[in-house]
């Protein structure tokens, strides 16, 4: 299935000759300094280039669209260059879009969208932790908008799973998903969004029952909690991932390009563990973001996630909770529609965790050619 929606879109990129649309080309570069490294991936110290993308899309007549995404990353000590998008949507089917190939799971409010669009530098801890920064997958979804006076929208999608976390699936479907959100207006001047998400998680179904039997599950993930190697895959799993989200937003008038006041809030809850003596680990940020002016913007984030870890007393390997807070403050610049320069200041504190680190990060994106609209 995975290697026939891949195909599928190589195949529709090649397509624009004989279809008449123009093939849309878009180009993000995201250049930085920071300070330091910080826990749970992320930007690491120093200059680098993170999530700059090349994206490609082609219009397939009026009934489809294909969409391919390339992501070059780059630091001191490495680089790297993913597939992160390539597929095939439907565009002609009324309230209902089908997706094959390989796309952006549609889960949390931050996860769908492309991370240049977020108002932060980095995503939030919950993020990092339960879903790698953002999980992409090859797989297949339908989303339908629910014919209501109020926006409702419900998706389900299934995926293979190898791009969760540094195993492959044992399974054919290894993680699946199912998302709703709802929204509305308040009078002329406010909005708001309202979603829950959930991902079954059965990428290591098996490896977790041979760990009950032999206890030889040990050393199956090397969290690399000081950020210095760039990591897709989620570092902390169960086999079931909750998420809920409200966002709510305020301009005059409803003109958000002159002014806005945005607020968002996420919580995420992960149980049955794989190979840990604990029941389950939880996140959560609050994030406040003023656009004061159509050229600047100031925001505030925090969150934390609970979580834990292995280590060893007395010969023997015991299960120690942690907890990891951490506050992001940042101001914005956009000299043009095109162009942002960010100054973003990152406090973390650790308890029975790496952490604990201040970090200032500078960062220049700029953007060319054609690039979709973002979500709510």
């Amino acid at each position: 299935m995975k290697k026939q929606a891949l195909a599928f879109a190589v195949a529709a990129l090649s397509m624009q000759a004989s279809v008449g649309h123009a093939l849309e080309v878009g180009v993000i570069l995201d250049v930085y300094h920071k300070s330091d490294d910080t826990a749970l991936n992320g930007r690491t110290e120093g200059f680098g280039l993170s999530h700059s993308e090349l994206s490609l899309s082609q219009d397939i007549g009026d009934v489809a669209k294909a969409q391919m995404t390339w992501i070059a990353e780059w630091n001191e000590e490495e680089s790297d260059l993913e597939l992160e998008e390539l597929y095939i949507q439907s565009t002609s089917l009324p309230g209902i879009s089908l997706t094959a190939g390989r796309f952006l799971a549609d889960i949390g409010y931050l996860n769908a969208n492309h991370s240049h669009s977020d108002s932060f530098s980095e995503r939030p801890l919950m993020y990092k932790a339960f879903l790698g920064g953002h999980y992409y997958d090859d797989g297949v979804s339908a989303s339908w908008i629910v014919p209501t006076d109020r926006y409702w929208r419900v998706s389900a999608a299934a995926f293979g799973g190898d791009e969760l976390g540094e195993e492959k699936s044992v399974n054919t479907i290894g993680t699946w998903t199912l998302s709703t959100e709802f929204g509305d207006d308040f009078g002329n001047n406010s909005s708001w969004q309202a979603g829950i998400s959930y991902m079954r998680n059965r990428t290591q179904e098996a490896g977790h029952h041979e760990e009950e039997e032999d206890h030889d599950h040990e050393e199956e993930h090397d969290h690399d909690h000081e950020g210095h190697a760039h990591s897709h895959g989620a570092e902390y799993q169960g086999e079931h991932l909750y998420i809920a989200d409200l966002v709510w937003k305020w301009s005059p008038n409803g003109n958000n390009r002159q002014e806005q006041l945005k607020i968002a809030a996420e919580y995420a809850y992960v149980d049955d563990l794989y190979g840990a003596e604990v029941n389950d680990f939880s996140g959560w940020y609050l994030s406040g973001v003023y656009q004061f002016d159509e050229n600047w913007a100031a925001g505030i984030r925090h969150g934390q996630v609970d979580l834990a870890h292995e280590h060893e007393h007395d010969g023997e390997h015991e299960w120690e909770d942690s907890e990891l807070k951490e506050t992001a403050v940042m101001v914005s610049w956009s000299p043009t529609h095109t162009q942002k320069v960010r100054l973003e200041y990152r406090h973390q504190d650790a308890d029975n965790m790496e952490g604990e680190d201040n970090a200032i990060t500078l960062q220049y994106q700029v953007g060319f050619g054609a690039h979709a609209a973002h979500s709510f």
